[in-house]
């Protein structure tokens, strides 16, 4: 098996990645940086969620640096006006972690969960890892899990993970809100339309 440091942003976002690099021959190690996820009850409460499913599951975890300083100085000041800026900023700097740490832990590959998430910038996040790996001489292992989601969703709510709102940062959490009133109004508009 060829071992692969894994970027996780949460547990259950964690489930199908992993169990689909395996299924291809990867031994992956989950690593954790992500000074993005605000308030740091928030960030307590994920990475308590996927430190249990790494035990439970033998997985190992590596919980490395995290900058909020830096990511405050860096991707805050973009804030909400450009959402494709901000999180570009904001996977740089948690994957430029996550390289480092693979090449001082001596892995070849990496990739990150974000890939699963229908909500993430998948052609931005996979142009920032494959950048930043090869800087770090790291081979990129880019998948495509986004059809895998729905699995992951139910596989999450079976095991009686925690799952969050929002991706992270105040910004998203924001927008996340946003996008859920927006829903519930058109929810609401269409079932007065149909009486």
């Amino acid at each position: 098996m060829t071992r692969l440091l894994l970027h996780a942003c949460c547990a259950p976002c964690s489930l199908e990645p992993v169990r689909l690099l395996v299924d291809e021959g990867f031994e992956p190690t989950i690593c954790w940086t992500n000074p993005n996820i605000q308030p740091v009850e928030e960030h307590d409460r994920r990475l308590a969620e996927l430190r249990r499913w790494c035990a439970a599951e033998g997985i190992s975890l590596i919980e490395a640096g995290e900058d909020r300083e830096r990511w405050e100085r860096a991707v805050a000041p973009i804030g909400a006006r450009d959402r494709a800026h901000r999180c570009r900023a904001c996977y740089a700097l948690r994957l430029a972690e996550a390289c480092r740490v693979a090449e001082r832990a001596g892995f070849t590959h990496i990739a990150t969960t974000l890939a699963v998430s229908p909500y993430q910038l998948f052609e931005t996040c996979n142009d920032v890892l494959e950048r930043l790996a090869a800087a770090s001489g790291l081979t990129p292992v880019i998948r495509d899990f986004r059809p895998w989601y729905g699995e992951a969703t139910r596989r999450s709510r079976e095991l009686g993970m925690y799952r969050q709102q929002y991706c992270g940062c105040r910004f998203s959490a924001a927008e996340a809100a946003l996008d859920r009133a927006r829903q519930r109004d058109e929810r609401k508009a269409r079932h007065r339309g149909a009486s």
